[in-house]
């Protein structure tokens, strides 16, 4: 689960999630390098992948990085335990990443693009961060959901 659940994407999440897949809306993970990653309660004040990314938070830039772009996701409405759990098919595998070009990354983010094929950075909410501990090295770098899902709301 979810280090943190940003502040802008509270309540919204379930709404976030429900809508990946349609009208080119789609979830966005990207990784930010742990030299100059700003402390939880200060990122988790930004409203925008661009604003995360204006402060001392650096994007990832090893060998082979992209973001990678999850276009289905699963919402699923607990009634027993009164929560919603929020999925999406994993692992992601970033392939062979790093080796010429290493980072010693310190976080993976998921932001919602509400259009995927004219968004910019300024449309990307940010919706849930995760601590990671890791540097690149010329290996694939995989990412494994929880069985519940990568956030639930409660």
């Amino acid at each position: 689960m979810a280090d943190f659940i940003f502040n802008i994407a509270k309540g919204k999440i379930a709404q976030y999630t429900s809508q990946v897949g349609t009208a080119n809306a789609a979830l966005v993970l990207l990784f930010v390098k742990s030299a100059g990653l700003e402390a939880d309660a200060t990122l988790k004040d930004y409203d925008t992948i661009q604003a995360l990314l204006a402060g001392t938070t650096d994007e990832a830039d090893f060998t082979n990085y992209v973001r990678k772009t999850i276009t289905a996701a699963t919402v699923t409405v607990d009634d027993t335990n009164d929560r919603v759990d929020l999925s999406f098919t994993s692992p992601v595998t970033w392939t062979s990443a790093g080796g010429a070009s290493n980072n010693t990354l310190g976080a993976l983010i998921i932001a919602f693009d509400n259009d995927t094929t004219s968004g910019t950075d300024a449309n990307l909410v940010p919706v849930a961060k995760y601590d990671v501990s890791l540097t690149t090295n010329g290996t694939n770098v995989t990412v494994t959901l929880n069985a519940a899902g990568f956030a639930r709301a409660a």
